[in-house]
């Protein structure tokens, strides 16, 4: 049985989309609404940045149709200040912030490395054996939080479901086999990343899933995609499909106004593996 492929962008509030993508006089608080219309998910950047609130992740769920998924970006806090350490709280805090609002619209999480920091297998262990992997592992998780999400927390399951959580890195010790190893053996989806050559780029599968992130070909986070590389990432993602992969892509190649129109061509080439063609 094929996966089905998810293909999108990475966050959706950008001044210069509008009146480029989204079309003049669309009011700024419909711009989610417009861009789910013609993507299947779309990745959350801003929880990365800082812990967002419960508010907002339910006003993204209900903003979206019925099938849409959310990735959800992991925050820096955890990965790139703390470093996959001593995160038991971080952790209980990025949970309890909202993520469980978005219900049966939750779907992976993005843990962003930063390119300081290079392979460590029993880091990454120690980091894996933490994350819940089920909706009800993460109110657990969460009920554990402390002061900074004190009063603004939410803990309800909506939905039963799996936690699927994916890494990306940008140091080179990560192209060591013995890390793809502890990727399978945990579960844990790589990000196949394009970063214009800057960062590695490892297509693999480790696990039932694959997850894509396309920052921009040939100049980083601005470079479009050509035709002709649109039907190579395509084809890449039709194998991993037919092979069983639930395939997750999002374009962050924002700053040229690319990242909307290219995921739009690769979910017209793979539009028979979607979960519905979007509008």
């Amino acid at each position: 049985m094929s996966g089905t492929v998810r293909i999108g962008i990475s966050g959706w509030t950008y001044a210069p989309w509008r009146k480029v993508f989204y079309p003049e006089g669309l009011r700024q608080k419909d711009e989610l609404e417009y861009a789910a219309s013609k993507m299947t998910s779309i990745e959350i950047n801003g929880s990365f940045y800082s812990l967002q609130r419960p508010e907002s992740y339910q006003a993204w769920r209900e903003r979206t149709p019925d099938g849409f998924v959310f990735a959800v970006k992991g925050g820096r806090f955890i990965t790139h200040m703390k470093k996959l350490a001593d995160v038991d709280a971080p952790l209980a805090n990025f949970f309890a912030s909202g993520p469980l609002a978005l219900g049966e619209k939750l779907g992976p999480v993005l843990w962003q490395l930063p390119p300081t920091l290079g392979f460590d297998a029993e880091r990454l262990e120690n980091f894996f054996d933490r994350l819940p992997r089920t909706t009800t592992a993460a109110a657990a998780l969460g009920g554990r939080h402390d002061e900074r999400v004190a009063g603004r927390s939410y803990l309800d399951v909506i939905a039963e479901q799996e936690i699927r959580h994916a890494v990306e890195v940008r140091h080179d010790s990560f192209l060591a086999p013995e890390f793809l190893s502890v990727l399978r053996e945990h579960g844990i989806g790589l990000v196949v990343a394009d970063t214009a050559g800057k960062w590695p780029l490892i297509r693999e599968v480790t696990a039932d899933f694959a997850y894509v992130r396309l920052h921009g070909d040939t100049e980083l986070y601005a470079s479009g995609y050509s035709d002709a590389a649109l039907d190579e990432w395509a084809a890449l993602m039709r194998g991993w499909a037919e092979g069983g992969a639930d395939v997750y892509a999002y374009f962050d190649n924002d700053m040229k106004v690319r990242a909307p129109f290219d995921a739009m061509g690769l979910i017209e080439r793979l539009a028979d593996l979607g979960p519905w063609r979007p509008g």
